[in-house]
């Protein structure tokens, strides 16, 4: 395959309760029956309170399937609750086996790894870690033998958080240690990864489309395709609006476009239930 074309979503935060929200998926479908890109990442936070009701989850999966080209999933923290940090206090919805195992029994895997266009694209479960959980050692355990098998292709990494704000050594302030992939989980992943030739991380979470490079390593984040947090709740770091992104693989190169669906609304978590909480 010559060229490989990818469209990342993230953050729809589906439920049935939440028509804006389902108005604002609908137009992304639609954008994406237009566009026809070979394969469709939600990188988490499909649902907008999974780990509590089981619906959020069903509902999110039917629209998925709506979607007119293949789909791969990772969980969000909206999914399967959040994970353990250095600082600050523990999360109020912690990551569980039993959680994990109720998202994988309706979207399947939650990491995965399939060649394309010259290309080893990788997704990961960004929540397991730092857990101490089985499930986070056997992701590391698949993880080292995925890199080993690479062959000098590059690499496209896919997860839900961010794996940092601007560089790997970033202070693990209280504020935002929950917007990254925890340490010390960020230095283990980071360093497995330095053995091979990663080009590309794209993630989510943080409802800001972002597009910045760190020595050659480019980070995308994508943007919600649901809703915004209010700059009252939540610092500027990059663009707020709700969007997606596309990608266009060569063998040796790779394409960047930031975009919203024809329709697309930024819709306000404040004025989704008059009150909002972090990312």
């Amino acid at each position: 395959m010559p060229e490989f074309r990818l469209s990342q979503i993230s953050d729809t935060h589906l439920a049935r309760r939440l028509s804006k929200l389902t108005h604002n998926f609908d137009r992304v479908r639609d954008h994406i029956d237009a566009t026809r890109p070979d394969l469709v990442v939600n990188s988490g936070d499909l649902a907008f309170d999974g780990p509590t009701n089981r619906d959020d989850l069903d509902y999110a999966k039917t629209l998925h399937d709506a979607l007119p080209v293949a789909c791969r999933f990772l969980p969000g923290n909206h999914d399967i609750g959040d994970n353990p940090t250095q600082v600050g206090p523990p999360p109020p919805q912690p990551v569980t086996e039993p959680s994990q195992q109720a998202y994988r029994a309706i979207f399947g895997p939650d990491r995965w790894r399939f060649d394309a266009a010259g290309w080893c694209f990788i997704g990961l479960n960004s929540l397991v870690m730092n857990t101490g959980l089985a499930s986070e050692a056997e992701q590391f355990d698949w993880l080292a033998s995925q890199l080993g098998n690479v062959n000098g292709k590059p690499v496209a990494l896919f997860l839900h958080k961010p794996l940092y704000l601007n560089c790997p050594d970033d202070p693990e302030l209280a504020a935002s240690a929950i917007r990254y992939v925890p340490m010390p989980a960020r230095s283990r992943l980071i360093e497995m990864l330095g053995a091979v030739d990663l080009r590309l991380v794209a993630s989510g979470h943080v409802h800001q489309r972002r597009d910045f490079t760190y020595g050659r390593l480019r980070h995308i984040w994508a943007p919600s395709a649901g809703f915004v947090i209010s700059d009252a709740k939540q610092e500027v770091i990059g663009i707020k609006e709700a969007g997606l992104v596309e990608y266009r693989f060569q063998p040796d190169s790779f394409e960047v476009r930031h975009v919203r669906a024809p329709g697309q609304i930024d819709v306000d978590l404040d004025s989704l239930f008059g009150t909002a909480s972090k990312d």
